[in-house]
């Protein structure tokens, strides 16, 4: 290959920008240029590119969201869309494409790859970590860590005034989100679309824990399981305790990367690159047991990411 394409699509993350710039750096080392798409696969489509060499990544490892851009584009899953995404890659003498975002952006990179016969290779950077195929994805530790300062702050104002506050993560179709800030937050409940809750019980236990003395509680809710403030009307209804609600949104996708997602992010988009540079297609990098591994992409729609059960489990337990 003498030129690959980079492109972030769907909700920004915190590491996409470090995953870029090893795309790139990556890619130069062996001699291969690299052109990025502005705006995800709305670029493609509008044919909006700039090439990109080592001095155009500089120092941005550790800014949050990404240089290149990212927009939602429901034109690419039309034929027609994707037919003129196409013919800009072959006009742009694009050879091969890193395509960094979740699932929906996995979606239109195996569809380029088997479709069209245009080399894509997928990296997994969303906050809900819901990827099969590896075991974080690009931006969940960072998301889990903004949301967790900010869940140790608001367990102060529940202390002192001794109350229950349920607070929404992000999470629409996977709980991840909430399960790793419940159990590290030291969550008294967790509510995720993965499992079916059970409210006399979160009440009972609600009341039996203010029986012993406890002081405050901290109910957690992935924003796809229901709205923090239905269920505080439902809680309210059975339980004569002091109830607020904070929804954390977006604040939970900006901001620099940890250590960690710049770490996960620099070695995937690095590998990312050379698996395309060395000619492989329809592909994507992940972290298993702390390895690179690269696997086939599959359709996110068969196969979804499985939550840890164990975890739940555990947080019911350490709340009791």
């Amino acid at each position: 290959m003498r030129r690959i394409g980079v492109l972030t699509g769907g909700g920004d993350a915190p590491g996409m920008n470090a995953a870029i710039r090893a795309v790139v750096r990556s890619a130069i080392n062996r001699k291969v240029g690299v052109v990025g798409i502005m705006r995800g696969f709305a670029g493609l489509i509008e044919g909006e590119m700039r090439d990109l060499d080592s001095r155009s990544v500089g120092g941005i490892i550790h800014q949050g969201g990404t240089i290149l851009r990212t927009k939602r584009c429901p034109e690419f899953k039309t034929r027609e869309g994707m037919s003129e995404a196409v013919e800009n890659i072959k006009r742009n003498r694009v050879d091969g494409l890193a395509i960094i975002g979740g699932n929906g952006s996995f979606h239109g990179a195996r569809e380029l790859s088997i479709d069209w016969h245009i080399p894509t290779i997928a990296v997994p950077a969303t906050i809900d970590n819901d990827i099969t195929g590896t075991d974080f994805s690009i931006g969940f530790d960072s998301a889990v860590n903004v949301a967790l300062e900010a869940i140790s702050k608001i367990r102060d104002t529940a202390t002192s005034h001794e109350r229950l506050f349920i607070i929404e993560v992000m999470g629409r179709d996977s709980g991840f989100i909430a399960l790793q800030v419940g159990l590290a937050g030291g969550a008294e409940s967790i509510i995720i679309p993965e499992v079916e809750y059970d409210l006399d019980r979160i009440c009972d236990n609600l009341k039996e824990r203010k029986k012993l003395g406890k002081l405050s509680n901290i109910i957690i809710v992935a924003e796809g399981a229901g709205k923090a403030s239905q269920i505080r009307d439902q809680i309210s209804q059975k339980c004569d305790m002091d109830i607020r609600v904070t929804v954390l949104g977006h604040i939970q996708r900006g901001g620099a990367p940890t250590a960690f997602d710049a770490v996960l992010a620099s070695r995937l988009g690095a590998a990312a690159a050379n698996l395309l540079i060395e000619g492989h297609s329809t592909k994507m990098v992940g972290l298993m047991a702390n390895k690179i591994k690269a696997s086939s992409i599959v359709d996110p729609k068969g196969y979804a990411k499985r939550l840890d059960l164990d975890l739940y489990r555990l947080v019911q337990v350490l709340a009791t």
